[in-house]
């Protein structure tokens, strides 16, 4: 048999295998395929080997992996009108393929759509101390919003992380004087409570000393002892007010008292 009787059987052969080729699906464990009979919804299938009838039958693959999806940055105008730029990562998953593909045209763009407007939302009612400090907050209000609004699509939202706020050159120099004033302010208020605290342990010194008149005379002798110890040519003693008391009422007068014939 020469190969150009084969001819008029190798057409049909070639067709017969394109058709089954395309009949033909195999879809991996993390896939689901939404088939539709005629433009109407039959149903989902999958994973493993599916046969579908070539124009009579569509079907559409759906990943149900987690996909990580990158929000754009975003200028935001936070509560105290500051303007930052503020970008995220949103993680979510089809958990409901036929909603998914019937429900709305592409998931996807969709929900990083809304994504961004909600972050600008969110961010938008608070100050830029709340986007700095309380991120573990932002991101759970952003999360639930967002999950709230793709529940209808068949989309499980896992996480939304705020990555970076990023802010103007001005904006940063202000908040590095703030947190230096800060500090200042800290310093005066440790410093203010020691002074406050010596003051009162000196006072209970004080009027325990005044109370005995030998721990006067200790503390007396303790201080000359360590004024001794020291390399100093000038040493200054201390006079006991009692002492300075009575040189003051013993001190004559300066003038003198008048005679009888001065009086006369």
């Amino acid at each position: 048999m020469n190969i150009t009787d084969l001819i008029p059987y190798i057409a049909p052969t070639v067709v017969l295998l394109l058709i089954l080729g395309s009949a033909i699906k195999i879809l991996p464990e993390y896939e689901r395929g939404v088939v539709f009979f005629l433009g109407r919804f039959q149903g989902v299938k999958g994973p493993g080997l599916i046969i579908i009838i070539p124009g009579i039958q569509q079907m559409t693959r759906v990943d149900l992996r987690v996909i990580a999806l990158d929000i754009p940055s975003q200028d935001v105008i936070s509560k105290d009108n500051v303007t930052v730029r503020v970008n995220a990562v949103l993680y979510f998953r089809v958990v409901d393929p036929e909603r998914a593909i019937i429900r709305v045209e592409d998931f996807g763009s969709a929900t990083s759509q809304l994504a961004q407007t909600t972050l600008r939302s969110v961010l938008g009612k608070h100050d830029l101390d709340e986007m700095l400090s309380e991120r573990d907050k932002l991101n759970s209000d952003i999360q639930g919003i967002i999950d709230a609004q793709t529940e209808e699509w068949g989309i499980k939202v896992a996480n939304v992380e705020i990555k970076h706020v990023d802010l103007n050159e001005s904006m940063i120099r202000a908040i590095a004087r703030q947190a230096e004033a800060e500090r200042e302010r800290r310093a005066k208020v440790i410093h203010a409570e020691g002074e406050l605290q010596a003051s009162k342990k000196l006072v209970e010194a004080a009027e325990v000393m005044s109370a005995n008149s030998g721990a006067m005379q200790l503390r007396y002798m303790q201080t000359l002892a360590d004024m001794s110890t020291n390399n100093s040519s000038t040493i200054v003693f201390p006079l006991p007010m009692e002492m300075m008391s009575a040189f003051m009422n013993n001190k004559p007068s300066s003038q003198k008292p008048k005679s009888d014939n001065d009086e006369s």
